[in-house]
């Protein structure tokens, strides 16, 4: 199938090129979608810069979409066409060892997600000019149709908007587990968010949901601390430094008991601030990702032994994306998440440098591609 996408042509790229590109047939075990929206994470920013390894170039962007089946490869269960989805950044086989033991979103053909290649087998869906383009995360997003394994495909109700859930397959689901199932937020907890972007504006209403009785939300932007405060932090201040005494008051001198550290691009340094913020016996959980080749990391080893914290990663929040996705999909239909206040802006794929423009001057919480039926005729 013919159709356009955003991809970077060449290691010297510092924005997307929307260009035309083949989307292959699904073959066993895949299907193909036709997307409602896709979400301008920032993680597809990590492969503008370069901090993120890329396979091959050229590559295709975006990894957060939901939208409808078209079309189904064989041998596949459980998904048929016009079913409603959300595609998982993270593909879930069930059967490896880490899913054997719960861990879905450590599941093996995440090893994949740096080659490019189709779980199925071992080759390309996208096309350019016949050479192959690999995919983000397997999904490539930036482009009104995929083809996808199952694997990375979750089926929801048809009775909430495609273009707002979008927003699960990551970003959602990332930040909300990155506080109720990694941090482990209990009723009374003090929390600390750095940084609320599209994933630490998800940990603010996670810790809130789980009954945090102070959420602090550290950004230097201002509009996306006055997000925080509507969408369930009770305090915001514009650096770590400037929360510090605060936090220090509020606890009577205990600290936080989770920092949530989800800053788009960390730094060594950032988890020294998170650890310092955090009170004896707490935990600091990183989300943000940081440049692939940088290893250095600044904490007080000291500290860190004597007060028996804890540092924590974080990947898709971790939780699975199977009872993740339908349980976000459920909260948001009850009223009890909130994806609307997210979106701050809608974007056509044509002006994808733009959102992300957007995004770098502090403008969005969330930027979307919204797509229309000029985007599927094919």
């Amino acid at each position: 199938m013919k159709t356009k996408g955003a991809v970077l042509l060449s290691p010297e790229d510092k924005e997307w090129t929307v260009t035309d590109i083949d989307v292959g047939e699904p073959v066993a075990g895949e299907v193909m979608v036709k997307l409602a929206a896709s979400g301008l994470c920032h993680s597809d920013e990590h492969l503008l810069t370069g901090a993120s390894p890329i396979p091959t170039y050229p590559m295709i962007g975006g990894h957060e979409g939901a939208g409808e089946v078209v079309k189904v490869g064989e041998g596949v269960t459980g998904i048929e066409v016009g079913d409603h989805v959300v595609l998982a950044f993270i593909p879930a086989c069930g059967k490896c060892r880490p899913c054997s033991k719960g861990l879905h979103n450590l599941c093996d053909e995440g090893a994949r997600l740096l080659t490019g290649q189709a779980i199925a087998d071992d080759t390309y869906r996208v096309t350019k000019d016949g050479q192959p383009v690999p995919q983000m995360c397997l999904l490539g997003t930036f482009s009104p149709y995929v083809t996808v394994h199952e694997h990375s495909v979750v089926k929801i109700e048809k009775d909430v908007p495609l273009h707002k859930v979008a927003l699960i397959g990551c970003g959602v689901s990332t930040g909300w587990g990155s506080a109720t199932a990694i941090g482990e937020v209990s009723v009374g907890d003090t929390v600390v968010v750095m940084g609320c972007g599209g994933v630490g504006m998800n940990a603010v209403q996670g810790a809130a949901a789980a009954g945090a009785r102070y959420v602090v939300a550290v950004d230097p932007v201002e509009l996306k601390r006055e997000n925080a405060m509507e969408l369930g932090a009770t305090h915001a201040f514009a650096s770590m430094e400037e929360a510090m005494e605060p936090v220090n008051q509020l606890t009577w001198g205990t600290m936080a008991d989770v920092t949530i550290e989800t800053v788009g691009d960390v730094q060594g340094e950032d988890l020294k601030a998170c650890t310092d913020i955090t009170g004896k016996g707490g935990t600091v959980v990183v989300t943000g990702m940081g440049d692939a080749a940088k290893e250095d990391v600044k904490l007080s080893l000291f500290e860190l032994t004597l007060l028996q914290k804890r540092v924590q990663g974080a990947i898709f929040g971790g939780t699975s994306p199977r009872t993740t996705i339908p349980h976000l999909v459920n909260m948001y239909r009850s009223g009890q998440l909130k994806l609307d206040e997210l979106i701050t802006k809608e974007y056509k794929l044509s002006e994808i440098n733009q959102g992300y423009q957007d995004m770098r001057d502090g403008k969005n919480i969330r930027g979307i591609i919204r797509y229309t039926e000029e985007d599927w005729a094919v």
